[in-house]
């Protein structure tokens, strides 16, 4: 990475980094707790970003190698599933498994909006222009499930203790353990298919990049060392 991007690298992650600690902060400002707020996905998606381009930002800073492909894509999927499940399952009216959206203070209102849109779009736009294309496999997109699956997991666990759900889409109170079974199949299988969709343009971008194969009929041979263009 040359200085000008790895310097640009560093002030983008320290803006994720701040908008995450920001989000945090200013939703705890409402009626909810950091204790209260922690079982949710988004909490969780959240500071695993934060984390993540803290660490990130540390590496180009001493220009270092950026972190792996696979890890990165995962953090980059997670915050994604929290934005787009959060503006078209929970927040949109039209959706069967939407949450009332309660009146909120500015400060807790700008907080929802840093954790569910300001955030998972930094973390996109930063995996967009940063990341070294063309490293991602079809199979990540499987193996990135395991976390969601995890958190599935926790929560039921969960929920039989405190009898609370953090979604209604996997509230086994109210839809049995049928229901959040068909619906957690419903949602992997969606998640699945968003993680190939960043393993296909991460795939076709790292192919423009390189430009055509050496054996593309469209390329002229040239000899050793000569410039193209």
């Amino acid at each position: 990475m040359s200085l000008r991007r790895r310097r640009a690298a560093v002030v983008f992650r320290l803006t994720v980094v701040i908008s995450v600690v920001a989000g945090i902060v200013l939703t705890a400002l409402g009626p909810a707790t950091v204790t209260g707020l922690l079982p949710y996905f988004t909490i969780q998606s959240n500071v695993a970003v934060g984390l993540f381009a803290g660490y990130a930002c540390w590496l180009a800073w001493r220009d270092r190698p950026e972190p792996p492909a696979a890890l990165k894509g995962a953090v980059t999927l997670y915050i994604t599933i929290t934005g787009v499940v959060y503006h078209l399952v929970l927040a949109n009216p039209a959706s069967p498994f939407a949450m009332p959206q309660p009146d909120r203070a500015l400060g807790e209102a700008l907080g929802n909006q840093f954790l569910h849109t300001v955030v998972p779009l930094l973390a996109v736009a930063d995996w967009a222009l940063f990341d070294r294309r063309g490293r991602l496999r079809p199979r990540y997109a499987a193996w990135w499930l395991a976390f969601p699956l995890g958190y599935l997991g926790f929560a039921l666990v969960r929920g039989l203790v405190v009898d609370r759900y953090p979604y209604p889409f996997i509230d086994a109170g109210e839809l049995g353990y049928d229901g959040v079974g068909i619906s957690a199949v419903l949602f992997a299988v969606a998640f699945w298919v968003l993680g190939l969709v960043f393993v296909g343009v991460d795939l076709v971008l790292g192919r423009v990049g390189r430009g055509p194969a050496p054996d593309d009929p469209g390329v002229v041979d040239r000899p050793v060392g000569e410039p193209v263009g």
